[in-house]
Order: structure tokens, then sequence, then C-alpha cells
């Protein structure tokens, strides 16, 4: 199984870099979270292929590798010497997301009444004559 924090954290990197106006190592950091988030991605997608309980996971981190191929590309074709398009901090931005929310969807499901019973069942009772 494929570490789902590893993609997300050089999401975090390359963004961090790129905002600290480190152009080659923001480059790098976004082109090595490419596979990683691909290979989240193809693992949260088997699991719901398979009938695991991973549908969310599986749209977001589809959307976050998405997102990452975008600012890598958009990246490495930015003009050399001009400021990099904000294009790319958006992408990442989104990425780092579309990450967080399982994670969000996870901390918040104890809060959320199960389905179908949102009143306690009374049990009436029938007279028979």
């Amino acid at each position: 199984m494929g570490s789902r924090l590893l993609p997300f954290a050089l999401a975090t990197a390359a963004l961090a870099a790129g905002a600290a106006d480190l152009r080659r190592p923001a480059l790098y950091l976004g082109l090595l979270a490419v596979p990683a988030a691909a290979a989240a991605a193809f693992v949260a997608i088997s699991d719901a292929l398979e009938g695991r309980p991973a549908l969310l996971r599986a749209i977001t981190n589809g959307l976050a590798l998405t997102l990452v191929v975008v600012a890598s590309a958009v990246r490495e074709n930015a003009p050399h010497g001009a400021a990099v398009p904000p294009l790319v901090s958006y992408a990442l931005a989104g990425a780092l997301f579309a990450y967080l929310v399982p994670v969000v969807v996870w901390v918040l499901e104890p809060l959320r009444p199960p389905f179908g019973r949102t009143r306690p069942a009374t049990v009436r009772a029938t007279q028979t004559l």
C-alpha cells in the first residue's frame, strides 16, 4: 500500500519552496510529488473498485493528482527568469485541500447521526380482539 502522507508532504514542500522563491527545489519537489500522488490515487481507486469504503478518498486523490500535474506542468513551462504564474500556487493549495477533505470527514464522522434513524424507534402496542 502506498503512503498517503508522502504526496501531501511533497506538495506542501513544493508550495513552501515556491513561496520562498526557490525555483529549482520547488520544481523538483513538484515533479517528485507526481508519482507519489499517482500511486496514492491508484491505491485509493483500486480499494474503491474492490468494494472497500474508499470512494471519497479515491475521488479526492484523483483530483489532487490532477492538480499536482497541472502545477508541475505550469511551473515547468513558465518562462525562465519570469515570475511563476499564480496558477501553480492555486493548484498546489487545491491539492492540499483535496488531501485534507477525507481527514476532515473522518474527524467529523462521530458527529453525524446514523442514516435512516434520527429518533429512537418506538414500538406501538396493537390491540387484539
